[in-house]
């Protein structure tokens, strides 16, 4: 794992200098069970494992889990926190390729991101389409919690 990284911000016109840029670490996240509450209610999603402490102990984890899509969704204030365009009109998240939850979150611990940006192309519209390989990591832990290709488009 790499040490948490500066921010950065780029003007629009540098962006396809980017390609093969490792934009690093995020800071670390503590996810409490607040958070994963909050989750379940946004989502009707209030399955034991996320939501039933005293159960969830019990449970194949040991303690409750972050939802794999609480955990995916951190991914837009992680990219915040790594990198920024100036010099533009829109900012638009994309979409995602590629998502993988390789480890479950448990409550209480820690996570950060990990970016690359692995492509970068003009689109219509004087656009640029990102293409991000994106590790949201898990203190401690040897396989990531999410792997996934963060697609993000900045229009000038």
């Amino acid at each position: 794992m790499t040490e948490t990284t500066a921010r950065t911000v780029v003007e629009f016109d540098k962006v396809a200098d980017l390609a093969g840029t490792d934009l690093g670490s995020t800071e670390w996240m503590t996810v409490t069970q607040d958070m994963i509450n909050t989750f379940a209610d946004a989502t009707s999603d209030h399955q034991w494992i996320h939501t039933d402490v005293e159960r969830a102990k019990e449970g194949p984890f040991g303690a409750p889990i972050a939802h794999g899509f609480l955990t995916l969704s951190l991914i837009i204030p992680f990219w915040s926190e790594l990198f920024d365009v100036t010099g533009v009109s829109t900012k638009v998240n994309y979409g995602l390729d590629k998502v993988r939850f390789t480890n479950p979150v448990k409550v209480g611990s820690r996570i950060r991101m990990h970016a690359e940006v692995a492509e970068v192309k003009e689109v219509k519209g004087n656009g640029l389409h990102l293409v991000t390989n994106s590790t949201i990591e898990i203190e401690g832990e040897e396989r990531p919690a999410v792997v996934a290709t963060f697609l993000s488009r900045f229009y000038a």
